[in-house]
């Protein structure tokens, strides 16, 4: 195969990537925008020794599931790939992606297991709560969106679909602020310029709202002034900060964080629970979906109120204090301070939870500590990033035994690593895939782990 070369495929599936895959020759061939059971003719962009990319010349025969995508700047975004398929071929495809997983990874467990259909949204748009886009300027005018897709060419966003709408009003008009009062912006090369990133969380059962500038350096020119106009925006604006972040690099926020106005964080509310969600804190993005991606966890821990549960990875204490009512005793720990502090919060915040504890530093780390003090959990809820958990915690769990596992992944790869692993003691019961983002490629699942008798 050559780049340049063109040739009728036929796409069998989707890839982890949300492009469709055909096989030219025995050769794998990725092409974007392609849906499972299409019928294309496609021209080769990239040739590797273990596969081709392609883009797609004509539809020679559509998928029934193929649709318009309704997002303007679809094509050029890359912020979500399945818009041009309906939703119910989203929800097949997602659990196909985890299936795919298991097959390349986990060969024998995917094979045994129950991988149930995909959970998915009542309505798939406006979800997310929080923007980061970031920053530029062209001449006169700043910009603020994402990058175009395999490129460092921001595309200007006006309306994001899967955005709740308020968090694109407000950094729209926060980037004018910017423009008007003249404000230096980052360029992506020299940290001259100062404004990177606007981020915008929003609670949606609470109303209120926290806009954090991502910055070079601390200094806000203009400063009472920008901070009385963003207020002007939106009376949900109830927090207004600063993060500093002097590298270069692609990482949004760096480690110091500046109250500018208002208090240091917002509430958002989950069932019957509070949090208090500080700038740099994780929550998930989804707060409708997450309800009933906690269900699903719930469901797996299987608690009698007499379990003691440790949430690893644990951000701002969600999952735990979701668990807690069904545990004798639950403790957390997380690797970033602002999150644990939250998580204490949190906990203090909301009636009968004296019997949650949150921890800061590794989940490796603590695990370890307490089985040497002889504290061994009932039941572990993990729900590490996307790199899996860590061989050292994964040690300590074959080691300690507790009774159940409840992985929580956001990616299906490394949930199969992982599950390989953790399959010498514990039989994989089932996995539960979610959809915590509708339009896009990525699949969250839960999964029940029960040890072997």
């Amino acid at each position: 195969m050559e780049v340049g070369q063109k040739f009728p495929l036929t796409i069998k599936r989707l890839g982890i990537n949300g492009e469709g895959v055909g096989f030219y020759k025995r050769n794998v061939v990725f092409v974007k925008g392609a849906i499972p059971g299409e019928e294309v003719t496609v021209k080769l962009t990239k040739v590797s020794p273990k596969f081709a990319e392609a883009e797609i010349l004509t539809i020679r025969k559509a998928s029934e599931f193929r649709q318009e995508a309704p997002c303007s700047v679809y094509a050029e975004c890359g912020g979500c790939q399945l818009q041009h398929m309906t939703y119910e071929a989203q929800l097949i495809n997602k659990r196909d992606i985890v299936v795919q997983a298991f097959e390349k990874f986990a060969k024998e467990i995917g094979e045994t297991t129950e991988i149930r259909p995909t959970l998915g949204m009542e309505d798939p748009w406006n979800y997310r709560n929080k923007s980061q886009f970031q920053v530029r300027k062209d001449g006169k005018r700043v910009y603020a969106g994402l990058f175009s897709e395999g490129s460092h060419q921001l595309l200007n966003i006006n309306d994001c679909l899967v955005q709740q709408p308020l968090t694109t009003k407000i950094t729209v008009a926060v980037r004018k602020i910017l423009q008007k009062l003249n404000i230096t912006i980052y360029d992506g090369k020299s940290l001259n310029g100062l404004v990177r990133t606007i981020v915008v969380r929003t609670g949606l059962k609470t109303g209120e709202t926290q806009v954090c500038l991502v910055t070079t350096r601390n200094e806000l020119p203009h400063k009472a002034e920008l901070i009385e106009r963003i207020k002007k925006i939106d009376p949900s604006i109830v927090s207004i900060t600063q993060n500093i972040n002097r590298e270069k690099t692609s990482l949004v926020f760096g480690e110091e964080t500046i109250l500018l106005d208002g208090h240091e964080a917002i509430l958002e509310k989950l069932g019957e629970y509070a949090f208090e969600l500080s700038t740099r804190a994780f929550f998930q993005l989804n707060p409708e979906q997450t309800v009933h991606l906690y269900n699903e966890i719930k469901k797996a821990a299987a608690l009698t109120g007499k379990e003691n549960v440790v949430d690893a990875y644990c951000g701002v204490g969600t999952i735990g204090m979701w668990l807690a009512d069904g545990a004798r005793e639950v403790r957390g720990m997380d690797n970033v301070d602002e999150a644990i502090a939250d998580a204490k919060f949190n906990a203090r915040n909301n009636p009968n939870l004296q019997h949650v504890r949150f921890f800061p530093g590794s989940a490796d780390k603590w695990l370890f500590r307490w089985s040497k003090e002889g504290y061994r959990p009932d039941v572990i809820s993990v729900d590490p990033p996307r790199t899996g958990l860590e061989p050292g915690f994964i040690k300590t769990v074959l080691n300690i035994k507790p009774k159940r596992v409840v992985y929580t992944s956001c990616n299906p790869s490394t949930l199969a690593r992982d599950l390989k692993e953790l399959s010498k003691a514990y039989n994989v019961e089932y996995i539960q895939p979610v959809d915590m983002f509708p339009q896009t490629a990525q699949v969250e699942c839960v999964v029940k782990l029960k040890l072997k008798k």
